[in-house]
């Protein structure tokens, strides 16, 4: 078996000769020249040749097709190339494809003197095109194969191929990566026994710029040989994504009076095509604005950053002078730098022109008048103002100041959100004894400062006139509250104290009269003329009507004025303690067991509705307890609690024990209260009452009792 001879691969790429020597083959597909160098002309003429290219698929060249990278040049079938336009920078370099279905490769025109216009089509090709790949002895040479992505029908369709010139009987041709074996599986295909590189569908370089994919050869049994050798794919973009705005809505603002080339706000669109080519190099313009005046063109765009700013005057950008303070601008963005075979994306933008207070408040007129009748309080008057500033913001809303003629502070000023107007309230009422007329100096402002070149001058202040109405004011009392200190229980028809009323109309003659206007408790009367108030009942101080010894009463005075006025006047009475009320023991019923080891029965408290010192300390005693029938015992624990306690123990009955109490008053008073005790039976944790109905009582009572009895039997 003779040994293997070197393997000399050559991957026949879109841009890349057949990498064989001359001796491998006898025909080289692709170029003739790959590389051409012509000067920047001023202009490139429409249909001029520029240059001829010679390109041979090694069979006839059947179905060859050109295409340029720029949309501006296209070859002939004789191979020129002629400019579709007059055309003067198309950048620095230009690539030609020609395919064939056996072949295809790329060719360069270098434009020497030429100025980028977009980053060029070498960025994504990645290789050398000036000199041939060297050929290394048994080993896989690759370069990049490049495939126009949006291919239409037919596929499969040849992109490359592996030419192995000495490759060992029976071996083959692999190829792995994402793309093939690995997803999205099945793109890429090779045939293993010729090396022939197909696509099998359509590509899209914005799904998948760069294939990565890898070669290798196998002998029969699938054993690797050489290799695996990178190799890229890289799919050629083409202009098939429109400019869009992404970031809308667009709403900017400018001040009115701007100077000319103020910025308003940027637009900037997004292009999905490749960003080193002209296929999304963008340009901007207007394409419409609304509304067209003062001038159709009150901004400009800068075409290639996408910065709105003004162009006009600032005097034309008067917002109280504007027939809308709203400009639409209809914002075309157009990718190949803006040429006309670009595609093109549009947005709105909207631009406010926002008010500065460059407009101060007038009155619209000099004085205002009002009348108000006195005692009233509210608003007496609007004042109204004019501002051409814009009604939405702190130009144009007012703020108003009373300057001048208030010196009680009776009077004040708040603005109307709606309206603007000031609404000059009373809110102290007013005397028309004291003061018939009042004039008041008002001021109006803006929320927000004026400009430097404004200023406020004599309209932004008026004058108002105020008349005060005189009316029939009711009677007033003095002092008020009135206020009287009187012990309880005083005799009958007391005299408390004279009320005094005056009439606050100086000016008119009237007669005040006197009535009872609230009085509780039914206690006082007033004498209708002199205003004299005596008792007509017992002043008690523990009545309900009464709160901390204070009784409230209300009395009227009444003018003679047509209508009458009335006038409201109060009258505080404090009442004094005295004793009066006897004190009072609770509980007043308890229980005992019979056959209880504590005698202790109850303890028992006591209250008193006076006051001190005409209640406690409290004395406890038992009323009339005979020593035969001392069974019962009543101890002091302090000023208001004692104990009652069993010297011994009772039968189960029910017992009525006499209790006598006392409180410390001076005279003295004292009460006494049967207090009730039930003697039970106390058995196994159960308690019997029930047998203890029958009323026991003491030893002197059962000897009246009897005696009693006798009496009757003898009569």
């Amino acid at each position: 078996m003779q040994p293997r001879t070197p393997l000399v691969l050559c991957v026949l790429l879109s841009q890349v000769l057949l990498l064989t020597s001359a001796e491998d083959l006898d025909c080289t597909p692709g170029f003739q020249q790959k590389v051409f160098h012509i000067n920047q002309p001023a202009e490139f003429i429409e249909d001029q040749s520029i240059l001829n290219l010679t390109f041979s698929d090694c069979k006839g060249n059947d179905k060859l097709r050109y295409e340029v990278s720029s949309p501006y040049f296209k070859v002939n079938s004789d191979g020129s190339l002629v400019a579709l336009r007059n055309i003067t920078a198309v950048g620095r370099t230009l690539f030609v494809h020609a395919r064939t279905p056996h072949a295809e490769d790329m060719a360069e025109l270098v434009i020497v003197g030429g100025k980028d216009v977009q980053g060029s089509l070498q960025d994504i090709f990645k290789f050398a095109r000036t000199s041939p790949v060297p050929r290394q002895r048994r080993s896989i040479v690759v370069s990049p194969i490049l495939i126009p992505e949006n291919q239409r029908q037919p596929f499969p369709r040849d992109v490359g191929k592996v030419v192995d010139s000495d490759r060992p009987e029976r071996s083959k041709f692999r190829l792995t990566g994402k793309g093939v074996d690995q997803e999205p599986k099945g793109i890429f295909r090779i045939n293993e026994n010729t090396g022939s590189v197909s696509v099998t569908r359509t590509l899209d370089r914005e799904v998948i710029a760069i294939y990565q994919l890898f070669v290798e050869t196998t002998d029969a049994n699938g054993k690797t040989l050489e290799g695996p050798v990178p190799l890229e794919v890289i799919v050629i973009d083409q202009n098939d994504n429109r400019p869009i705005f992404r970031e809308g809505p667009y709403i900017g603002h400018v001040m009115e009076g701007s100077p000319t080339g103020t910025t308003v706000m940027r637009m900037t669109a997004f292009d999905a095509d490749d960003p080193a080519t002209d296929n999304a190099l963008l340009r901007y313009n207007i394409r419409q604005q609304t509304p067209d005046k003062p001038s159709p063109n009150m901004f400009y765009i800068d075409p290639e950053k996408g910065d709105i700013v003004t162009v006009v005057s600032p005097a034309l950008l008067d917002r109280e002078t504007l027939e809308n303070p709203k400009y639409e601008l209809i914002i075309e963005a157009q990718d190949m730098a803006g040429l006309d075979v670009g595609l093109t994306g549009t947005a709105t933008a909207t631009i406010m022109i926002d008010d500065k207070n460059d407009h101060s408040p007038k009155f619209t007129k000099k004085e205002f008048q009002a009348t108000v009748e006195e005692g009233a309080v509210g608003v007496i008057v609007n004042l109204t103002v004019e501002d051409k500033d814009d009604p939405t913001t702190g130009a144009w809303r007012a703020a108003y100041t009373i300057i001048n003629g208030n010196p009680g502070q009776s009077f004040e000023i708040h603005t109307n959100a709606q309206t603007n107007e000031g609404m000059l309230s009373v809110v102290k009422p007013l005397d028309y004894e004291i003061s018939a007329f009042h004039t008041l100096l008002i001021k109006v402002e803006n929320e927000d400062p004026l400009v430097p070149d404004v200023s406020y001058g004599p309209s932004s202040t008026a004058t108002v006139h105020i008349t005060v109405l005189d009316v029939n004011e009711g009677p007033v009392f003095y002092p008020d509250p009135m206020m009287v200190t009187r012990q309880e229980n005083i005799s009958v028809g007391s005299v408390l104290l004279t009320v005094n009323a005056t009439d606050p109309d100086s000016l008119q003659h009237q007669t005040i009269r006197y009535s009872v206007y609230k009085d509780p408790a039914g206690w006082l009367n007033i004498n209708p003329i002199n205003g004299t108030v005596d008792t007509t009942a017992v002043l008690d101080r523990e009545s309900p009507f009464v709160h901390n010894s204070v009784y409230t009463a209300l009395f009227l005075a009444i003018d003679s004025g047509n209508p009458p006025a009335t006038g409201t006047g109060t009258l505080l009475i404090t009442l004094e303690d005295v004793n009066d009320n006897a004190p009072f023991i609770y509980p007043t019923v308890a229980e005992v067991c019979d056959d209880a080891k504590n005698l202790s029965v109850v303890i028992l408290g006591a209250s008193d509705k006076d006051l001190h010192p005409n209640t406690d300390p409290f004395k406890f005693e038992i009323h009339k307890q005979t020593v035969p029938d001392k069974v019962w015992k009543i101890s002091k624990i302090n000023n208001t609690h004692a104990l009652v306690s069993l010297l011994q123990n009772l039968n189960k009955a029910n017992y009525n024990l006499p209790i006598m109490v006392t409180d410390s008053g001076k005279p003295p008073m004292t009460n006494i209260t049967d207090l009730r005790v039930q003697v039970c039976s106390c058995r196994n944790s159960k308690v019997d009452c029930n047998a203890a109905g029958a009323l026991r009582f003491s030893l002197p009572s059962l000897l009246l009792l009897s005696l009693f009895s006798l009496a009757c039997k003898l009569a």
